[in-house]
C-alpha cells in the first residue's frame, strides 16, 4: 500500500464530497478538530486498500484534495487523526475506516465485526480504552459518482396539498412478492418503478407515495446479533446514498428512474428521513463515520459530562444540528434529494428533535428558519412527526406555517370511537373538520393535518379489527416492544377467525375507518395493504421483520380483498370529485356569505340541528353532519361560470344499535341518495322520510344538485 502515489493537488474547499468534474475528483471533509486526514483508496472489490493519501489542504476546517487521476466507480473511505479523549468529547481513531458523511453511493456489504468500535470490548474501562484494528474488510466504501442522467421532459406533478392523496409505503415490501414484476427487481426501486406498480398506484387513485426512508442504513447489532435486520431503515448512516438494498448495480440511475416512471403517473415521492439521529448509536456505540471524523461536532454532547450523548429519540445520540456545518450536511443533503432526484417533499422523523434549542422545542430553531427561508426546500411538502421521547415532546401543532403535521389525536380518537367508546362525538367532530383546535392559527390550512388511522409503526388495520393484544414474539424481545395503547378490538376473538358473524363484522369496521379517514378534512394517509386488509398476524412493530409478515402478498388478495380495494378506489373517487371533502378553509358552522345556508350543519336523529345541550350526551356514540354544496369553492364549469357542488349527509354510528335518522330537507334541489353504507353494500336506494342506520356502520347520501338551465 503506497502512500505517495497518486498525484494530488491542493483541490478547494467546497463542495463537500467527493465530487468528479469530467476530469478529476475533488475530495473535501469538514472536521473542526482532526490534526490529520488520510484519503483512502480501494480496489474494485472493496477489500484491499491500495492507496493513502494524505489531504493536503485544510481550509476553514475543510480538509482537501484534488486527484486527477481518479474516476467515477473508485471506492474509497476516510481515516481521521486526532485526539482519542472521549472525556473531552474527541473519540477519533484513525485505525477505524470511516464513511465520507457526503458520500452519493456506498458499496460493498456493512458486516458486524468487534472492530469497528474505537474501544476494546470487555475492557472494564469500556469507551476510555481504545482498539487499534483495522475494521476496513468489513465497512462500507463510498463510491464516486458521475452525477450526469438523462431526466428528459421529467415534470413534478405539484400536487395541491388540498388535493393529496398519501399512501404510505416500503420500498423493498411493496414489490418483493409482485408476479408482475421482473424476479430481479422485486425488492428494489426498479421494482417500485415497474410498470405494474406504478399502474397499481394510479388506478387506486393515489397522488402521493410517502417511501419509509431510503438512506444508506445500517442495522442495529442487536438485531444482527439475533439473525434480524432493520427493515424499516430508520438507522441512518449516509444521508446522500440510496440504500443498497434497494438497488442494483447503478443506485442513482435506478433511483431517478423510479422517480420519473411515478411522476409519469402524476404521483408524487415523498421520503421518510431520520436526521435526529445516525447509526453510531450511544457512547458504546461503532465508530463508522461521524464519529470518528468529528464526534465533538456532530453530536449533541452532554455539557457537563462531554463523554455522554443527549438522547431525545431513544437511539442514543442526537445530530447536533446547531453546528453550523452539520445543519448545512442536513439542508445540502435535503436540498440535493430535490434537485438531483427530483423527489417532492420530506416526512421527518421525530421531527421534534430537529427543533430542539438548550433542550426545549423552539418553533423558530435554526433548521425551521432555515428551511423556511430557503428558496428550494420551502416550496416542498415538509411534513414533521411532531413528537420525540425527550421531555415535553409532544408539540402537535407547534411547528410553523407552511408545515403539515402527523395527527395522532385524530388517529387515537377515530380508533376510540369505532371501537365503541363513549363521550367522544365531540372530539370526533374537530378531528373530521380539519382539528382547527390544533392548526387553525397563523393562516394554516386543513390540510396541516395529516390524518391516518394506521401506520407503518402500529397495527395494520386488518388487525386493529382482530386483535386486542400486540403479538411481537417473532421480533425476539419476549413481546416487550412495540406500544400496549393499541385501542383495537377482536370482537369476538384473538386474531383470525371462520366464524361468519365476526369476520362480517370486521369487514363493516375496516370499511368505517377507510370512510372516516377519507372523507374527514386534511391529508389522508393511507398505508400499504390497507386497502385489501394486509395483515402483520397482530405484530405492531415489524421493524426486524425483512420477509413475509411485511412484505405485501399480492398473490394472497382474495375476493374480499378486491371488493375492499374497489370500495377504497370509489371512496378516492368521490373525495377528488367533490370539493366539500377537501376543502381548504376550516369550517365554522356559520352561514356562507352570499347564500342562506351554513357551511356545516350538525345533526340530531330527528334531523334537526344540534344544540349545546346535544354535544353534552356523554354515551353518545354517532356523528350526522350535512355538508352543504355551497360549503366547497366553487368548481369551474367548461363554460367558465361558477357551479357549487352537491349536497351530502355522512352518517356514523359506532353503537351497537340501530337509529332511525330523520333525513333533513336541502336546498340543492335533487332527492336523497345512498351512495354507500358500510351494513348493507348492495344498499343504492332514494329513501324518503326516515333512514335506518344499523348498527357499526357509516353512511353518506347525496342530494345532487340540479343543473341550472344555462347549463
Amino acid at each position: 500500500m503506497s502512500n505517495t502515489g497518486s498525484r494530488v493537488w491542493p483541490g478547494e474547499p467546497y463542495p463537500l464530497g467527493a465530487t468528479w468534474d469530467g476530469r478529476g475528483v475533488n475530495f473535501a471533509l469538514f472536521s473542526g478538530h482532526a490534526e490529520r486526514v488520510e484519503l483512502c483508496l480501494f480496489d474494485a472489490g472493496g477489500l484491499r486498500e491500495i492507496e493513502r493519501v494524505p489531504l493536503p489542504e485544510h481550509t476553514n476546517e475543510i480538509w482537501h484534495g484534488y486527484l486527477p487521476d481518479v474516476r467515477p466507480g473508485q471506492l474509497y473511505g476516510y481515516r481521521v487523526h486526532g485526539p482519542y479523549d472521549p472525556a473531552q468529547g474527541h473519540r477519533f481513531n484513525a485505525n477505524k475506516l470511516l464513511v465520507d458523511p457526503y458520500a452519493r453511493a456506498l458499496a460493498g456489504t456493512f458486516v458486524w465485526h468487534d472492530s469497528h468500535f474505537g474501544y476494546t470490548l470487555g475492557d472494564r474501562d469500556g469507551d476510555l480504552s481504545f482498539d487499534r484494528r483495522d475494521n476496513a474488510r468489513y465497512a462500507f466504501k463510498g463510491r464516486v459518482v458521475d452525477p450526469a442522467f438523462t431526466w428528459g421532459d421529467d415534470r413534478r406533478p405539484r400536487v395541491p396539498w388540498s388535493e393529496a392523496i398519501i399512501y404510505e409505503m416500503h420500498p423493498r415490501g411493496f414489490s418483493m412478492r409482485n408476479a408482475d414484476v421482473l424476479p430481479a427487481a422485486r425488492g428494489t426501486f426498479a421494482g417500485l418503478g415497474a410498470p405494474a406498480s406504478v399502474g397499481y398506484l394510479k388506478a387506486l387513485g393515489i397522488t402521493s407515495v410517502e417511501l419509509l426512508p431510503v438512506h444508506a442504513a445500517i442495522d442495529e447489532h442487536a438485531l444482527a446479533e439475533n439473525g434480524l435486520v432493520n427493515y424499516w431503515g430508520y438507522n441512518t448512516l449516509g444521508y446522500f446514498a440510496p440504500n443498497p438494498r434497494y438497488v442494483g448495480s447503478d443506485p442513482l440511475g435506478e433511483f431517478r428512474t423510479m422517480v420519473r416512471a411515478l411522476h409519469d403517473a402524476g404521483i408524487e415521492v415523498i421520503l421518510d428521513v431520520v436526521y435526529n439521529h445516525t447509526a453510531e448509536g450511544g457512547r458504546l456505540g461503532p465508530t463508522l463515520s461521524f464519529r470518528g471524523i468529528d464526534n465533538a461536532s456532530y453530536y449533541a454532547l452532554d455539557e457537563k459530562s462531554p463523554r455522554e450523548y443527549r438522547d431525545y429519540t431513544g437511539c442514543g445520540n442526537v445530530f447536533n444540528l446547531h453546528h453550523p456545518r452539520v445543519l448545512q450536511l442536513v439542508m445540502d443533503s435535503l436540498r440535493y434529494w430535490v434537485t438531483e432526484m427530483h423527489v417532492d417533499g420530506f416526512r421527518f422523523d421525530l421531527a421534534t428533535t430537529l427543533a430542539r434549542r438548550n433542550g426545549e422545542f423552539d418553533s423558530h430553531a435554526g433548521f425551521l428558519d432555515a428551511i423556511r427561508q430557503d428558496p428550494v426546500l420551502s416550496r416542498v411538502k415538509l411534513i414533521a412527526e411532531p413528537w420525540d421521547v425527550g421531555p415535553g415532546g409532544h408539540r402537535l401543532g407547534a411547528f410553523p406555517p407552511g408545515w403539515a403535521e402527523w395527527n395522532d389525536r385524530y388517529r387515537d380518537t377515530v380508533r376510540r370511537f369505532w371501537k365503541g367508546e363513549s363521550g367522544l362525538v365531540p372530539e370526533l367532530a374537530t378531528r373530521l373538520t380539519g382539528s382547527s383546535d390544533v392548526f387553525g392559527h397563523q393562516g394554516r390550512r386543513p390540510w396541516a393535518s395529516i390524518n391516518f388511522v394506521t401506520a407503518h409503526d402500529g397495527f395494520t388495520l386488518a388487525d386493529l379489527v382482530s386483535y386486542e393484544r400486540k403479538h411481537n414474539e417473532a421480533n425476539l424481545e419476549e413481546n416487550r416492544d412495540g406500544s400496549d395503547g393499541n385501542h383495537s378490538a377482536n370482537f369476538g376473538i384473538e386474531g383470525p377467525s371462520d366464524d361468519p358473524t365476526i369476520r362480517a363484522l370486521r369487514t363493516r369496521q375496516r370499511r368505517n375507518f377507510l370512510v372516516t379517514l377519507l372523507l374527514s378534512q386534511g391529508v389522508p394517509m393511507l398505508v400499504a395493504g390497507d386497502e385489501f386488509a394486509r395483515s402483520q398476524k397482530g405484530n405492531n412493530n415489524a421493524y426486524c421483520q425483512d420477509n413475509e409478515l411485511s412484505w405485501i402478498e399480492w398473490f394472497a388478495i382474495d375476493a374480499e380483498g378486491r371488493e375492499l380495494i374497489s370500495f377504497v378506489r370509489r371512496l378516492i373517487e368521490i373525495r377528488k370529485q367533490h370539493i366539500v371533502f377537501r376543502r381548504a378553509r376550516f369550517f365554522h358552522g356559520q352561514v356562507i356569505p352570499g347564500t342562506t345556508v351554513k357551511d356545516i350543519h350538525w345533526l340530531r336523529p330527528d334531523g334537526q340541528e344540534k344544540t349545546p345541550e346535544d354535544w353534552g350526551v356523554v354515551h353518545a356514540r354517532c356523528l350526522w353532519f350535512l355538508l352543504s354544496g355551497e360549503a366547497g369553492q366553487y368548481h369551474l364549469t367548461a363554460h367558465g361560470a361558477p357551479e357549487p357542488d352537491d349536497t351530502f349527509l355522512l352518517i356514523l354510528n359506532a353503537g351497537e344499535a340501530a337509529i332511525d335518522f330523520r333525513l333533513p330537507s336541502t336546498n340543492s334541489g335533487g332527492p336523497w341518495e345512498v351512495m354507500f353504507d358500510t351494513a348493507r353494500p348492495n344498499d343504492l336506494s332514494s329513501p324518503n322520510g326516515d333512514y335506518a342506520v344499523l348498527d357499526r356502520s357509516s353512511v353518506l347520501l347525496i342530494s345532487r344538485r340540479k343543473p341550472s338551465p344555462e347549463h
